[in-house]
């Protein structure tokens, strides 16, 4: 009897450990109780969920109950949603209606956020300010050193996203001027642009879409933010599935999933069936494993392969330019997709066969010889490019040693160009079993 209660109490204690494991209760913290009767004052009765860090995905929400498919995951009262609404009946609302040329929704938001967040003791959003990120990591918060190593697609959207902040700082700060009579200190030191910075960020990552009718004192822009504490801690994966609306009837912002979470894991939601690097510049994280991710080809790399002397080239790129066929062109975990094979078909055809690129670019087959070399250069493309992510992967490697300061930053570009050197190692063995089936 002894023996069988000591088996059942290592059990217990292994159980208690695995719980552990998967995420370590938060909810004690006096920032969470805070937001929590912070939230309870707005009407949230509770759910059941707790935060808790778990390993792989930092700060998050625990299940304490099993949950099945169907169920309600979290009902966020409207008086606990942060919009454009919320904004209008601050104090800030009255310079917003005056100021022309319009407001966007956007820099109000980020307006409020900043003017909140000096604030400090005396703003009611305190509790949830607090628990807000203090720093991000999307593209337009990185170094240029760890810019310079994301791949190529990325890096373009990383400096226009960096630019397009510098932008809004500009033409937003004589707006920022006119509220100075609301503040003691000056305007410039409050909103200056690391501020802008973070408060932008916080609304690219953490937002849920929301339509709102529009208002006559903003811009064009269309207003579909809404930040919602307590909600923004679930975490994405992408294989979930889940509802998410705001209900008219009870009027709160609802989250149904649509898969099963045992108790103690953590509860995801399906931000979207975005790539890695779609995650990267919108919300600075990167998913292991991501059904949706995949490698993209430049026009560049793509026409490397193909003779200067070829005299139906321009034709065929001009071509391929009209139907939109030189963009996102890829190789994700199920090898080269069709517009890549597409378009490698139309860059190989013959002198004879090129009056035949109609039905190429429709996906019929032209020729075995034409299949053939569509096939060959894909993997040799597909080659190149795993050297290229290797070279990539080295050089970051090197960097982490040289730049202690970038190491976070750099840890998550290097998990980038791994996820991309599995995907490409993946289609090179595809493509190698095609060529091995058709030999």
């Amino acid at each position: 009897m002894k023996k069988n209660r000591g088996r059942t109490g290592r059990k217990r204690r292994r159980k208690h450990l695995k719980s552990f494991m998967d995420g370590v209760n938060c909810s004690h913290k006096l920032e969470y109780i805070k937001l929590q009767k912070w939230l309870k004052e707005r009407g949230f009765e509770g759910t059941n969920l707790r935060p808790a860090e778990f390993w792989g995905t930092g700060r998050g929400l625990m299940a304490t109950k099993a949950l099945q498919a169907g169920d309600l995951v979290i009902s966020l009262p409207e008086k606990c949603l942060l919009t454009t609404g919320t904004v209008l009946s601050s104090c800030l609302g009255g310079y917003i209606v005056k100021w022309k040329p319009r407001v966007s929704p956007l820099l109000a938001l980020c307006t409020f956020l900043i003017a909140e967040k000096h604030a400090g003791e005396k703003s009611p959003w305190k509790p949830y300010l607090d628990v807000l990120p203090k720093t991000y990591t999307c593209p337009a918060c990185l170094d240029h050193d760890v810019i310079n190593v994301l791949p190529k697609p990325l890096k373009k959207k990383a400096q226009e996203q960096k630019m397009m902040i510098q932008e809004l700082f500009r033409s937003s700060r004589a707006f920022f001027s006119s509220l100075q009579p609301l503040f003691a200190e000056n305007t410039g030191t409050i909103f200056n642009y690391s501020a802008l910075e973070w408060a932008w960020c916080t609304i690219n990552t953490r937002t849920i879409y929301m339509k709102h009718p529009h208002r006559e004192c903003f811009s064009l822009e269309p207003d579909v933010y809404a930040l919602a504490p307590y909600l923004d801690f679930l975490n994405h994966s992408p294989n979930v599935q889940v509802k998410a609306a705001f209900n008219k009837q009870t009027r709160s912002y609802e989250i149904r999933t649509n898969s099963q979470c045992k108790k103690y894991q953590e509860v995801f939601i399906c931000y979207g069936p975005h790539d890695n690097q779609r995650l990267l510049l919108e919300y600075g994280f990167v998913a292991m494993d991501n059904p949706h991710s995949s490698v993209y080809v430049s026009a560049e790399t793509l026409l490397k392969y193909f003779s200067p002397l070829d005299k139906q080239r321009k034709a065929k790129v001009a071509i391929l330019k009209d139907h939109d066929f030189l963009e996102n062109l890829t190789f994700g975990w199920d090898g080269p997709s069709w517009r890549l094979l597409t378009a490698l078909k139309v860059l190989s055809l013959g002198a004879d066969d090129f009056a035949c690129w109609r039905r190429t670019l429709l996906g019929d087959v032209t020729s075995a010889r034409n299949e053939q070399q569509a096939l060959d250069t894909a993997a040799k493309i597909c080659h190149f490019l795993i050297e290229e992510t290797q070279h990539v992967l080295l050089q970051i490697s090197q960097l982490k040693k040289d730049k202690e300061n970038l190491k976070t930053h750099l840890a998550l570009v290097e998990m980038l160009r791994s996820e991309d050197l599995k995907i490409l190692q993946k289609s090179a063995e595809i493509l190698c079993n095609l060529n091995l089936a058709t030999a």
